[in-house]
């Protein structure tokens, strides 16, 4: 679920004292883009929005998370956004964060 590699190459590219830092920053765009999606009826941004979403799931080592957004960005894609179960990538974001400071004093 979450690539530990990822998270270590992170925190050794932008240091152990900034790391915390760009953490919060990365979680709070992913929040703000979820709390977004979940406000608002579908304004056509299914597929920008769910680009960013693996964007950030990737830096952060959300491997899991960023496949299920890929998976709805390419619905989003192809025109069937009334495919994409967006409770389950709410739901990958929850479980990514909940495992990513689980084990981030073990990594």
């Amino acid at each position: 679920m979450i690539d530990w590699t990822r998270v270590n190459e992170l925190r050794d590219e932008i240091g152990h004292e900034d790391f915390n830092e760009v953490v919060e920053m990365f979680l709070e765009e992913v929040e703000g883009i979820i709390e977004r999606i979940q406000s608002s009826h579908y304004t056509g941004t299914y597929e920008a929005d769910l680009h960013a979403l693996k964007g950030c799931a990737l830096n952060l080592g959300f491997e899991s998370f960023a496949r299920v957004c890929q998976d709805g960005e390419k619905l989003a894609a192809k025109g069937q956004e009334s495919s994409i179960d967006l409770p389950s990538v709410f739901a990958s974001f929850s479980s990514s964060k909940s495992d990513f400071f689980g084990g981030l004093d073990t990594s």
